[in-house]
């Protein structure tokens, strides 16, 4: 039975919104890993607003000591595990839920109107190679090979009822061994005037991150210039296990002028800096010391 006139016109005007959206997906911001028909993503063009897509993983991969072959890409620009989400309302974390939530942008996005969502798994080539070397420079102590990558991509997505906006985000997930991590990267991106969020989540909130600033829309295009391994617009995160080591440096001095005038606040700082490092977190953290005097009622 063939197609009628208007099934045919639909056809092909949903192949030419493809065609055209793809075509402009294929430069990519700098810091972003490949995607797109280039990549050979799987791309969902988008009829409505509010969709998700359930992806098998090739490879397990543990969130904060949660097992998981499955996640959801929701088009509101975040993921979850046990079920989609269609929410464009932004809880802002902690929550305390019931659900791991990993958010590169959590907002009301549209992409009926225009932008490309798409995703891509990997277990061999060159973007296990790049994730390997981006892993082993952001936290060098761990001697890491990645098995398996997926790369989820938001391209110049629009805000709901804000159309013609452009905005550009990705998350990655790495795995390798019994260590997991996430990077969120970030290219141009609109202010937003609808509620947004980026960062983490975990069942209950035992753990969970906000990046600073992404919860005001109007600073929402700093992400391309944000980072916490000196990378701009790139945060990475270990994701397998909370740090639930108790770090401590022991060390004695008489008064709080002989622990600054020695030097040995820096020789502290330096010391759970390492510490810190080995147990996953990046090379590039700071740490600052305040003095707190305590004064009498």
């Amino acid at each position: 039975m063939g197609l009628s006139p208007v099934s045919q016109y639909l056809l092909m005007f949903i192949s030419v919104l493809s065609l055209s959206r793809e075509t402009k997906a294929q430069t990519a911001p700098a810091v972003f890993y490949p995607f797109g028909s280039v990549a050979g993503d799987t791309v969902n063009i988008a009829v409505e607003d509010e969709n998700s897509t359930l992806i098998d993983l090739w490879r397990p991969f543990v969130f904060f000591g949660r097992t998981y072959n499955k996640t959801y890409v929701n088009s509101n620009g975040h993921l979850t595990f046990n079920q989609p989400s269609l929410e464009f309302y932004v809880k802002g974390f902690p929550i305390n839920g019931s659900e791991d939530i990993i958010a590169p942008l959590w907002t009301d996005v549209d992409v009926s109107v225009n932008g490309i969502i798409s995703y891509q798994q990997y277990s061999n080539g060159s973007v296990l190679t790049q994730a390997t070397r981006d892993i082993n420079q952001y936290f060098p102590y761990l001697s890491f090979t990645a098995t398996w990558v997926l790369v989820a991509t938001w391209d110049r997505v629009a805000y709901y009822y804000h159309s013609g906006t452009e905005t550009s985000f990705q998350v990655v997930l790495i795995s390798g061994g019994d260590l997991s991590f996430i990077f969120m990267n970030y290219g141009d991106c609109a202010v937003s005037y609808n509620a947004v969020q980026a960062g983490y989540d975990t069942v209950n909130s035992t753990a969970y991150f906000v990046i600073p600033g992404s919860i005001n829309g109007s600073l929402i295009p700093n992400l391309v210039n944000s980072s916490n391994v000196n990378v701009a617009g790139r945060w990475a995160f270990r994701v397998d296990t909370a740090l639930d080591n108790v770090i401590g440096v022991q060390m004695r001095v008489t008064s709080f002028s002989d622990l600054t005038e020695s030097g040995n606040i820096e020789t502290v700082l330096e010391k759970l800096q390492q510490e810190l490092v080995k147990s996953g977190l990046p090379s590039s953290l700071k740490l600052n010391f305040r003095r707190i005097k305590k004064t009498r009622p």
